[in-house]
């Protein structure tokens, strides 16, 4: 992790990011939904700050604090699940886009940690043409390289939801965040079709779609530096020169 302090909670004063003068920023996105009996409802807003703490430590960036509720509909049927709409995570990081252009930073990566929050596709794909630079982050292609990297053994699909990825992560950066219970908690639901429709309830009694017995810490610590060396290229990407529609 290089340097991470685990701070969940960017400390950084107003001075320190004067001098830092970063032209990127990093907005880590989370949602409070359950995540089994082993993991917290906390636990994409948890990961999507610990990648944004490693990445800060890695790279010149402004560390934004998190988004802690967001898109959790599917999840609707377990206490404690809270959600937002799609329409008001699209305005809070909009808001958040044009206070950063305010302040002269054209450059915003959405570090994501929940995959129903699919509105976050459409931000990203209307703010080019809008003049500002965005990019949703870890992209399909990073996050294969980093779980091969990483010897996630349980494939991408299969590995939905408080599986062996997510409890990897917590098991090496947050080990007090995992209750007991992980290692017997499997659960494979292969055929999701309808899970928009139906909600997660129709395909997991648990909660859990995945395999978190194969969880490791070690698994969690390659994981992480897989994807802090995947956001160095993006980087790159969001540094080049944007073209016209006529492609110059």
């Amino acid at each position: 992790m290089s340097g991470f302090d685990g701070q969940l909670l960017p400390v950084s004063t107003t001075t320190e990011e004067r001098d830092r003068d970063a032209r990127v920023a990093v907005l880590p996105v989370g949602s409070f939904e359950q995540h089994g009996e082993f993991l917290p409802l906390s636990t994409d807003t948890v990961i999507a700050t610990t990648i944004a703490g490693a990445i800060a430590a890695a790279h010149p960036v402004l560390r934004l604090p998190p988004v802690t509720i967001s898109c959790s509909h599917e999840h609707a049927a377990w206490p404690g699940t809270v959600s937002i709409s799609a329409r008001t995570l699209h305005a809070i990081v909009a808001d958040v886009a044009e206070s950063l252009r305010r302040s002269g930073i054209e450059r915003l990566v959405l570090v994501n940690g929940h995959g129903g929050n699919y509105v976050l596709s459409n931000v990203v794909q209307e703010a080019g043409p809008a003049g500002y630079r965005m990019a949703l982050f870890p992209t399909g292609e990073a996050l294969a390289g980093a779980r091969a990297a990483a010897g996630i053994v349980t494939p991408a699909r299969s590995d939905m939801h408080a599986g062996e990825l997510e409890t990897s992560l917590l098991l090496h950066a947050h080990p007090h965040l995992v209750r007991p219970g992980y290692a017997a908690a499997d659960h494979l639901a292969e055929g999701r079709e309808h899970l928009l429709t139906l909600g997660l309830a129709a395909y997991s009694e648990s909660g859990v779609v995945g395999r978190p017995s194969a969880a490791s810490a070690e698994k969690g610590r390659l994981l992480l530096a897989g994807l802090v060396t995947a956001f160095g290229e993006l980087l790159a990407v969001l540094d080049q020169p944007g073209t016209s529609r006529w492609g110059r």
